[in-house]
């Protein structure tokens, strides 16, 4: 296996491409090693430097410290990775992780959700991220920046102009978008 990586717009967060199925249940943070119920995972999370992991469906994505370079985390992490699949596990995570019921949720908050899913969470899952809904209230929405995208210089900007710009696009009651932590 051919562990590949991509940098991503963050400098602190570098993507690793396995070539294999990663989350088989959406993307999932983990940022303690308490958190991780995985081998892989908390190996990673064992590298010293390395601050999170975030899991897309064919990525990781890993932060580290500023302090922190990637040619002391780099190939460690890229051992990790193919030492797991190449023990013949398929998926790093195979549970539902999902924790965001959509049953309580008014008209207007399944709008947003829609239009984050189908229209900016591809683009911010090629740059090693992810971007959740949290909260709509007197026109502000609250989101939360994962994986690549959490403490990435640029998540302003990209919330500004790309997130906040196409949210108010298809629903004018959207007035700003802010970021939130867990």
């Amino acid at each position: 296996m051919l562990v590949q990586t991509e940098k991503t717009p963050n400098p602190n967060s570098l993507k690793f491409l396995p070539g294999a199925i990663v989350s088989n249940s959406g993307p999932c943070e983990i940022t303690k090693k308490e958190e991780a119920d995985n081998e892989l995972v908390k190996n990673i999370l064992s590298i010293n430097g390395v601050t999170g992991i975030f899991l897309g469906k064919d990525f990781i994505s890993i932060n580290k410290e500023n302090s922190t370079d990637w040619e002391d985390i780099k190939h460690i992490a890229i051992s990790l990775i193919n030492e797991f699949y190449q023990s013949g596990k398929k998926f790093v995570i195979d549970k539902n992780v999902k924790n965001n019921p959509e049953k309580n949720l008014i008209e207007i908050e399944k709008k947003i959700i829609k239009i984050l899913d189908t229209k900016i969470r591809p683009a911010v899952a090629r740059d090693g991220g992810d971007i959740k809904f949290k909260d709509f209230k007197d026109g502000v929405v609250k989101v939360q920046l994962q994986g690549s995208c959490s403490g990435c210089p640029s998540s302003i900007v990209t919330l500004r102009q790309g997130v906040q710009n196409l949210l108010c696009h298809y629903i004018p009651e959207i007035k700003e978008v802010v970021a939130v932590e867990n």
